[in-house]
Order: structure tokens, then sequence, then C-alpha cells
């Protein structure tokens, strides 16, 4: 694998250890949506992820990780369309995709 790809994969996991963090005290999406630090630094984490898989993309667009460019259009996303985030999609992210992309980046 190429080391640009591992460097991106590993930039990966730090971000979702970092959503991970954030979240360890949020327990229901109420909470969440009341919280604006902790929004905005998911929403940064997730900008982040979203970036490093635009760069492995470019390198290898067979990367096998579900999902993979729509994790690229939800980073566009809220850079580009941040008057328009929806807090239920971002917390449905965190609770149901990232685990998933938890799983197969250790895996690669």
């Amino acid at each position: 694998m190429d080391n640009r790809i591992k460097q991106y994969l590993y930039d990966i996991e730090q971000s979702i250890d970092n959503i991970e963090l954030f979240m360890a005290t949020v327990n229901s999406f109420e909470k969440y949506e009341k919280d604006k630090l902790i929004k905005r630094a998911v929403e940064r984490e997730i900008e982040i992820i979203g970036e490093a898989m635009n760069r492995i993309l470019a390198i290898d667009e067979s990367i096998n990780i579900t999902n993979a460019r729509q994790i690229v259009r939800t980073r566009n996303q809220i850079i580009h369309g941040y008057d328009d985030i929806d807090d239920i999609i971002i917390y449905g992210i965190v609770k149901k995709n990232i685990p998933i992309l938890k799983k197969e980046i250790a895996e690669l």
C-alpha cells in the first residue's frame, strides 16, 4: 500500500478517535444539538476524514471503504453548505457510519 494512503488512513483513524472522545459524554441527540462546541468539533473531524478520503481516492479509486464518495460529499456539504448542515444527519453519521468506518480503517 502506498505510504501516502497509510498516512491518510492514520489521519482518519485519529479523527475517529477524536470524535469518539468528543461524543463520550453525549448520550442523546438533544444533548448533541445543544452543545455548539461539540457539534463544531465533530464537524471539523468529519471534514478532515472527508479530505483524507478524497486524497486516498485520488491515489487509488479502488480502495475498499464503504461509501467513500459519500464521505467526500459530506465533507463538501459541511464546508460549502455550512448554513444548511442538518444536525440529525451528522449525529446519525457519528452513531451509525463512524463505527463501520473505524472497523474498515483498522482492517486496511
